[in-house]
């Protein structure tokens, strides 16, 4: 049986049993907005080449929310923060979410305190309107061993309280190797997850990422009801080219299910945050996949 075929069955049977788990009558309705954007990163070289007229052709196609992925000497994509924020603000965008990486410098031990240039990140993230500041890596040198993964999860705790203060919340964004990564018999992730605490520290589930590391979106869903306040929306074929098995695609067209996933999240996982991501194109333009996958999310009832 080839791995396409594996992929499926094991997918087909996630499915069957998360559609046992959560029967349409068994919930109500979510009683907080539902929030639906993308991920700037998705469209990367138009932004670099022209963020204000990007931003206008993702609010002409109908978003309202966009996260960002660039926030680099206090400034995003070349704006200050009250820059940025007013930018957003006259196409009727919301930015509520951005990446920036949290990185061993950003902390320091001696003094059990953050760097300036990480609070001037939480600050800056505050001004321009975030309710979540996100670091989407996690340095190799932080998850040498079990004792030091376990130690600077508490630095994340201590980030969420300092987010704390500026009415934010602190959150994760995983890749792959968080899943296949394993310290004294467990997973990266599984320590991430059982040892933030979930007021201080949120979790962004990249659905997409995890199958380069091995795992099954569905499954981590099902294994984590009510963690992930977020979610990096994709679709997954195989890789064309390149080192990772998996590439992400339109939304709809992959080995994901990733209407199911949204679903799950949205229903049991606590997922209210809907981040549309897709990082390869297949020939198509990013502007072009973007409209077409928001189409397809609105579609689907999001």
């Amino acid at each position: 049986m080839n791995q396409s075929r594996r992929t499926f069955l094991k997918n087909s049977a996630l499915a069957a049993a998360a559609a046992s788990f959560m029967p349409g009558s068994s919930f109500a309705a979510p009683t907080k907005k539902r929030i639906l954007g993308i991920q700037l990163y998705s469209v990367r070289d138009d932004m670099k080449n022209d963020p204000a007229g990007t931003l206008q052709k993702l609010a002409a196609m109908g978003y309202k929310y966009v996260e960002h992925a660039n926030y680099i000497d206090r400034k995003f994509y070349g704006y200050g923060a009250k820059e940025f924020k007013s930018l957003l603000d006259g196409m009727g965008l919301k930015m509520l979410s951005g990446h920036t990486r949290m990185d061993p410098q950003h902390w320091d031990e001696s003094k059990k305190d953050f760097s300036d240039s990480w609070k001037w990140t939480v600050e800056d993230a505050a001004v321009a309107g975030q309710h979540y500041v996100i670091s989407p890596w996690l340095d190799a040198s932080l998850r040498k061993t079990y004792d030091d993964l376990l130690h600077y999860m508490d630095v994340f705790n201590k980030c969420g309280e300092l987010c704390k203060k500026s009415g934010m919340k602190f959150g994760y964004h995983n890749h792959d190797f968080e899943f296949s990564t394993v310290l004294d018999n467990k997973k990266v992730f599984d320590i991430i997850l059982q040892h933030t605490d979930p007021e201080l520290v949120a979790q962004q589930l990249d659905i997409g990422n995890l199958y380069n590391g091995g795992a099954v979106a569905i499954a981590i869903v099902m294994q984590y009801p009510g963690r992930f306040e977020l979610m990096h929306v994709k679709d997954e074929i195989k890789a064309a080219s390149g080192s990772e098995k998996y590439e992400s695609t339109i939304l709809g067209q992959g080995i994901v299910n990733t209407k199911q996933v949204a679903d799950l999240g949205r229903k049991s996982g606590g997922t209210q945050h809907f981040i549309i991501e897709q990082e390869s194109y297949q020939g198509k333009s990013p502007l072009d996949c973007a409209k077409e996958d928001l189409a397809i999310m609105k579609k689907w009832g999001y």
